[in-house]
């Protein structure tokens, strides 16, 4: 098989449909709109309309909220940590920050802090000063022997 023999499988695609093209092609006169109305016009896009009845998307009851005052935190996991301490990105003698992880290229936008996860493996003795850490996370960093100051 070459380049130039690739070929679309035999009535994998159809011919698209000429309308409005007389009354012997079958799609002649409407179209296929049917007669008169709004539907028949161009530039209709009804979704959601029932004919005037109250459409089922404004029936249904309104749940739940948006919390405005949300914190949204950048997550980042002790595995992904250890890799850039591996790649020589992170210097793990200096109390990591949110500023050193934003240099090392592991946080990107920092909204309301960084929080640390406990996925992945830490080996080394690291210092971290996060706005938040899982309990889960805190435990592995001690357990590694570093610590974990939340502010």
């Amino acid at each position: 098989m070459k380049l130039n023999e690739i070929r679309d499988r035999e009535g994998s695609s159809k011919a698209r449909m000429r309308v409005g093209r007389g009354i012997g092609s079958g799609k002649g006169k409407t179209a296929g709109r049917g007669v008169k109305g709004q539907t028949s016009r161009t530039g209709v896009a009804i979704k959601g309309f029932e004919g005037g009845q109250m459409p089922l998307h404004r029936r249904l009851p309104k749940r739940g909220f948006t919390n405005l005052a949300r914190k949204c935190y950048a997550l980042v996991n002790l595995g992904r940590v250890q890799t850039a301490i591996d790649a020589g990105r992170l210097d793990f003698s200096q109390p990591v920050t949110v500023e050193s992880l934003t240099a090392a290229g592991l946080v990107k936008t920092i909204g309301d802090g960084v929080r640390l996860l406990a996925k992945g493996e830490l080996r080394a003795k690291v210092n971290f000063t996060v706005t938040g850490a899982s309990k889960a996370a805190i435990a592995a960093v001690e357990q590694a022997g570093g610590t974990v100051t939340l502010g």
